[in-house]
């Protein structure tokens, strides 16, 4: 134990753990008031309804023949139900009497049809996992962390940076391999993420001299946050196990919410529930696409919706698959075959689009990158360009994206965008702030009367992430109460400025003061003048005076 100690204390000064806090996933709603005093995760920065409405590809008559048969199945063998293979690999002790226990039980018991939701997303991708697990020999109980991490959401994204299924940091992802660029972030990808959190989790858990608790304490908050409550406990001769460390209240929730699901669907019957059927087999099969394709056109081949494609490959940020690689594709395995023949007769050229540009005067390889949604490496690449310089009259070959942006729904261009138009509650303004230079998080959010930690979540950002000048932020502004009377109904008014108003004016005509405007309307508010035609929105009291 001395030796791993100190491999693990020089470990965790460079990994702190998948996640600097487990997010709840957004679609739960309410948090008792015990789960909460013992740490119950916040929402994650995602929203979770439209995710919900792709339906996976298998139809509902398979998999109710696959349930009949279960019934009626011979004990030699394999389950045709997914959850008994996942209870046959139960390896951790369940039987365990732990008030915080007890409360996680009490918790999901009563939020079942959360757990039909998070089983109907982990469909996709459980029977992999499943398998992964087994090939190590570890308790199957794992298989039901991404759940504890994401709600089995690929997209989850939290206010510390983790993202994907299993939650991986940046720097942890980094260190297993999980590549993050503009094309994409492999800690989204299934098969990927799912190997580099085996990997992870079997170190930790040799670290801790094969105690699992301990193991899956560490992966929520770091490796030397555990071993320095074990090193503390032991100083006072205090006992070491996990029920007795003095560790982060999330962190002490994080251990219980795995066992408590772990016992609901070992028993569900117990606790009056009875799990979503998985069906025993494989989802999907990985292709090897050979080159960069564009999704919607892979969609189609497969004959899926671009969602599944995009749920399937969470992985890929933007329109295509990256141009440099990974060349896989994974799609349901009814769809494998026929997409397979179909890739064979698409010519490399027609897999993505391109359009021939010819520079103009002003021109920078930045600004046409950005203009055509793609970087400059990308085309200085396919352009055989060695430096950033280009000429007028130049012609660039350029891949875009074969159908409207809006159709890329999963994209994470129109998962921002769909975040951002998302408002929190009734009678908010919606304002677009562009990030000047020295901003922070912070200071916008002190301007806007709001914290940190909300303006990240209605960014989809973590409160690391970079805050360069010219992003575009969304606000939800409040409406000033401070006017209101007993009768008050506040709508959202866009007013055209006209010829011969001023702001001062526009203020009087509704009511609200130039102050407001200046903060509801940030690009006309930093004019010295407003011109006819100039939009600004506001707030209005439309029934107190």
């Amino acid at each position: 134990m001395t030796k791993n100690l100190l491999i693990a204390l020089l470990a965790s000064s460079i990994l702190t753990g998948c996640q600097s806090l487990t997010q709840q996933p957004a679609d739960i709603a309410e948090i008792d008031a015990e789960n909460e005093a013992i740490g119950a995760p916040e929402a994650d920065v995602n929203d979770l309804d439209f995710i919900d409405t792709v339906k996976p590809v298998r139809s509902d008559d398979a998999k109710l023949v696959a349930k009949k048969n279960t019934e009626k199945a011979d004990a030699n063998l394999p389950p045709e139900d997914l959850w008994d293979r996942i209870r046959a690999g139960y390896q951790l002790d369940l039987n365990i009497d732990q008030p915080r226990l007890k409360s996680q039980l009490r918790w999901f018991s009563t939020h079942q049809t959360y757990l039909d939701r998070v089983s109907k997303r982990g469909e996709r991708y459980l029977h992999y996992i499943v398998e992964e697990l087994e090939k190590e020999n570890m308790p199957l109980e794992i298989a039901l962390l991404p759940i504890v991490e994401s709600g089995f959401d690929p997209f989850g994204y939290s206010h510390g940076r983790a993202s994907g299924p299993w939650q991986f940091i940046p720097s942890t992802g980094q260190m297993y391999g999980l590549e993050q660029n503009w094309w994409l972030d492999g800690r989204r990808d299934i098969k990927l993420s799912t190997k580099a959190a085996i990997t992870y989790l079997k170190r930790l858990n040799n670290m801790f001299d094969g105690d699992w608790l301990h193991a899956l304490a560490a992966y929520n908050s770091g490796e030397g946050t555990v071993m320095r409550a074990i090193r503390r406990n032991k100083n006072a001769g205090k006992p070491t196990d996990f029920w007795n460390l003095d560790l982060p209240a999330e962190t002490r929730a994080y251990v219980p919410k795995l066992l408590a699901l772990a016992k609901i669907m070992k028993d569900p019957a117990k606790y009056d529930y009875e799990t979503y059927f998985i069906a025993n087999q494989p989802y999907f099969e990985e292709v090897n696409i050979g080159g960069q394709i564009d999704l919607a056109q892979a969609a189609e081949m497969a004959d899926v919706s671009i969602d599944e494609i995009y749920l399937l490959n969470p992985a890929y940020n933007q329109w295509a698959t990256a141009p440099d690689g990974p060349h896989k594709l994974l799609v349901p395995v009814d769809s494998a075959a026929e997409f397979r023949t179909k890739l064979a007769q698409l010519p490399a050229k027609e897999r993505v689009t391109w359009i021939r540009y010819t520079v103009q005067a002003g021109d920078n390889l930045g600004g046409v990158a950005r203009d055509h949604n793609t970087t400059v490496a990308v085309l200085q690449d396919i352009n055989k360009i060695s430096t950033s310089f280009i000429r007028v009259g130049q012609q660039l070959m350029i891949p875009v994206a074969g159908q409207n942006a809006a159709n890329y729904t999963l994209s994470s261009h129109q998962r921002l965008l769909k975040k951002q138009s998302r408002s929190p509650s009734t009678n908010r303004i919606k304002i677009n702030y562009t990030v000047e230079s020295g901003d922070s998080l912070w200071s916008i959010a002190q301007k806007y009367n709001t914290d940190s930690k909300t303006l990240a979540r209605w960014n989809n950002m973590g409160l690391g992430d970079p805050l360069l000048p010219g992003k575009k932020l969304s606000v939800w502004m409040k409406p000033d109460t401070s006017k209101s009377t007993s009768r008050s109904v506040v709508k959202r008014v866009v007013y055209t400025i006209r010829s011969g108003d001023s702001l001062a004016m526009v203020a009087d005509k509704f009511n609200v003061s130039v102050n407001e405007i200046r903060k509801w309307n940030p690009k006309v508010g930093r004019k010295k003048y407003v011109q006819p035609g100039d939009k600004v929105t506001l707030l209005v009291n439309v029934v107190g005076g």
